[in-house]
């Protein structure tokens, strides 16, 4: 695939994709971009695992500013440190040179992908459910959406 034709499907992947399936796209491109920083660290390739580095740390910058706490101030409160802890592995796997402390940083991040995943799909399970019980109730009542914002 081409580089304008790999763009455009990224493009409009974004552009047609649900807020979860965002996040979970963030997650991913915080690993990919973490595990390749280590891999020019461990090629003692300072320049690009910096560079790497660097857009693994604006995701996560960009998923902690996403954060609505106003929907749930508690989780959303352990997400920020969280991702602040993270950012700040992969700070000090840097400026150290230390591939072992990115792993430490991918450990976290792929477990909270598993954990967005798995909610994901449980709320796709539940949501058909929820939908049909107002409508079998009485047809003319309001449907709630759900959310998965923290």
């Amino acid at each position: 695939m081409t580089n304008t034709a790999s763009n455009e499907y990224l493009k409009n992947a974004v552009m047609t994709a649900t807020p979860e399936q965002l996040q979970l796209m963030l997650y991913d491109g915080a690993i990919r971009f973490a595990q390749q920083g280590k891999e020019h660290l461990v090629a003692r390739d300072f320049e690009n695992a910096c560079e790497k580095l660097l857009k693994a740390q604006r995701i996560l910058s960009q998923m902690k500013i996403g954060l609505r706490s106003e929907v749930n101030p508690e989780i959303c409160d352990q997400l920020s440190r969280l991702y602040e802890f993270i950012y700040w592995r992969l700070v000090e796997a840097n400026t150290r040179h230390d591939p072992a402390i990115i792993d430490e940083a991918l450990q976290i991040l792929h477990h909270q992908r598993e954990t967005w995943r798995l909610l994901m799909e449980k709320v796709r399970r539940e949501v058909p459910a929820v939908e049909a019980a107002p409508a079998a109730a009485d047809s003319s009542s309001e449907r709630v959406p759900l959310s998965v914002e923290c």
